[in-house]
């Protein structure tokens, strides 16, 4: 019997756990050409599914949600606002629907793969800052949906160390809000202190944006 994946025990955490243990963990995505881009995970959010109303998988299981209800250990990918695609890292066990939405990172290999994809960025460190940015920056889009992290795979998850408490700070994801849009949000946006890739926060405005 093959032994499980290093990132096997995180991902099957619940999704506020797995998103602590993920920040400063590593995301490499590979072509079929050989270009790699790898990006140091420097702001994360945690959705947890059917439990929370922020999800694509609140209202249950769809085609294109279907990935979130596998085992941790995938990705899902979706389109948004009809311009960019956004990728998240499924966790959780089998049919509880939680995902990280990878929403900003630092670009550690790769950096002219990624200048190419994307041109129009200032900086080095805006080229993953924000999820559609990352997303792009690795190449990532729906037909990657689904798709297993696997070693020396398309796309291969390198688990840090864990960081000290003092490192990550906390606050409400972006753009989302509670039920029913009354205004209550959720600590589950989990970030770097000091990173300079971290995105802008942006809060909730009445009706609530669904993230993964």
């Amino acid at each position: 019997m093959s032994a499980p994946p290093p990132w096997a025990q995180l991902l099957a955490l619940p999704a506020e756990e797995a998103a602590l243990g993920l920040l400063g963990s590593t995301l490499v995505v590979r072509d079929d050409d050989g270009a790699e881009v790898a990006v140091r995970l420097t702001e994360v959010e945690a959705y947890s599914g059917e439990l929370d109303p922020g999800s694509h998988a609140y209202r249950g299981r769809t085609e294109r949600t279907a990935p979130m209800f596998r085992p941790g250990g995938r990705l899902y990918v979706y389109f948004t606002y009809g311009m960019h695609w956004c990728s998240n890292i499924v966790c959780g066990e089998d049919g509880t629907a939680s995902a990280l939405l990878l929403r900003a990172g630092q670009i550690v290999r790769g950096l002219d793969v990624a200048r190419a994809r994307r041109p129009a960025a200032k900086s080095d460190r805006d080229l993953a800052r924000g999820p559609a940015r990352l997303a792009q920056a690795l190449g990532l889009t729906g037909a990657d949906s689904g798709l297993e992290l696997t070693v020396g795979g398309r796309a291969e998850l390198e688990v840090a160390e864990p960081v000290t408490p003092g490192q990550v700070r906390t606050g409400p994801r972006v753009g989302v809000t509670g039920p029913g849009g009354d205004g209550t949000v959720f600590p589950w946006r989990f970030w770097l202190d000091g990173e300079p890739t971290v995105s802008d926060y942006r809060p909730g405005v009445r009706r609530t944006r669904r993230g993964p």
